[in-house]
């Protein structure tokens, strides 16, 4: 038996007559028409809480999917189910890991199918706007079965400036901070609608306070992403480069403070293996291995060795470090505590 999922928070639809049947049925049409425009996505993950599928939304009639920049698209193998069940190959087009956005590109011709204009169907909201949250967060649906609909409240609009405290994602610009528990796992990449339907935003990865243990729910204005979408689908973007890090800022943790020691960094994009593991080390226990490519800290994209570093660098003190790292053709995730301070001496270098 084919089993249909449809999860509705909090939506008030219990008048059937009168003033509550019309908006009932202003939200279910609304809900029908957001969904069919939904995308599930499945690819890399599956081992040790990695989950191996996220949530996109089409952003062109033929074939574009706008969605999170994870763990989940670092494979060749990469599955888009629509709305309707079918189930098509895609490639990632483009990306813009501090965006936390990526574009897909479905492998078929002659696609036809419903699909958001950014520029039309999009909007914005304040706080106390009422919207609904559309994802495919705990993997409820495969096939033909509907994501999960969410209902919540924007409680404020404000800058997400993470990058450097306790919460960990690379998208450091406005969000919309929202009253609903829609950042779950699977749920990045979907999208956050007015109850007319209009397109506020995109759903975020999950994002944890590891000294309160308390989790913030957010997304992307589509106003953020908007051009580059645009841009990867028109073959113009180019990536965002970080700003240089100034002159006076000191690292305050190296990767020898949790016993990696890193290839040469000879090139100006050396990729982060690991040449060698410390004995007793925090990485020792938490079961790195030489050889092994570092691939995420924190939910940041690391293209470098030189990139791990600064990433390291700006940890705070006694937080936890949450490694992504390809080891052969799998991805392992792996958790270091962050020491208390650095045991490496201030003027000493460590690969």
């Amino acid at each position: 038996m084919r089993v249909r999922i449809l999860v509705l928070f909090g939506l008030a639809l219990l008048e059937l007559t009168g003033p509550g049947a019309a908006v009932a049925q202003s939200i279910h049409s609304t809900i029908q028409r957001v969904q069919s425009r939904m995308v599930k996505v499945f690819g890399a993950g599956g081992i040790r809480r990695l989950h191996a599928y996220s949530t996109g939304f089409l952003v062109s009639p033929t074939g574009h999917v706008a969605t999170v920049w994870s763990h989940v698209l670092d494979t060749d193998e990469l599955t888009v189910v629509l709305a309707d069940g079918r189930r098509i190959s895609a490639k990632v087009l483009g990306a813009e890991p501090q965006l936390d956005l990526a574009v897909l590109q479905l492998k078929a011709d002659g696609l036809e199918l419903p699909a958001w204009n950014l520029a039309s169907d999009s909007g914005d909201a304040g706080p106390g706007t009422r919207v609904l949250g559309f994802s495919n967060m705990f993997k409820v649906a495969t096939g033909d079965e509907k994501v999960s609909v969410l209902h919540g409240v924007v409680a404020t609009k404000a800058p997400l400036a993470t990058r450097r405290g306790s919460f960990e994602t690379a998208y450091e610009g406005t969000a919309f901070i929202v009253d609903a528990v829609t950042n779950n796992p699977g749920a990045g990449g979907g999208v956050l609608t007015t109850r007319g339907g209009r397109l506020l935003g995109m759903i975020g990865k999950e994002l944890r306070n590891a000294e309160t243990n308390t989790w913030v729910n957010y997304a992307v204005p589509i106003s953020e992403i908007r051009k580059p979408i645009e841009e990867i689908i028109a073959g113009r973007y180019r990536a965002r480069q970080r700003e240089p890090e100034g002159v006076d800022e000191v690292a305050r943790f190296r990767p020898l403070d949790f016993g990696l020691v890193l290839v040469p960094d000879v090139l100006f994009r050396t990729p982060a293996f690991v040449d060698r593991v410390q004995p007793g080390s925090a990485a020792a226990r938490a079961g790195l291995q030489p050889d092994d490519l570092v691939l995420f800290v924190n939910g940041d994209l690391i293209q470098s060795c030189r990139v791990l570093k600064q990433r390291l660098g700006r940890l705070e003190a006694g937080g936890v470090l949450k490694l992504t790292v390809r080891r052969g053709d799998r991805l392992v995730p792996a958790e270091l505590p962050v020491p208390a301070k650095s045991s490496t001496p201030s003027g000493e270098k460590s690969r």
